[in-house]
């Protein structure tokens, strides 16, 4: 949806924020620090959903047993 290049970066591995396996790739668990980054005309907003994305887990349920 966004025309930006879209990263996210995890110690020195840096894969493409559009692709949600290139993400899962990171196997950055809860608790992690990624940093996501974005090149282009809507950057702000690519880096502002995403992070957003991020914080919600992925529209995930999550158990805190």
């Amino acid at each position: 949806r966004f025309t930006s290049q879209v990263r996210v970066a995890k110690d020195t591995r840096v894969m493409d924020g559009k692709s949600i396996m290139g993400i899962l790739l990171l196997a950055a668990g809860r608790g992690t620090t990624i940093t996501i980054s974005a090149d282009g005309p809507d950057e702000v907003a690519a880096v502002d959903a995403l992070a957003e994305l991020v914080e919600s887990g992925f529209g995930e349920d999550t158990w805190n047993g």
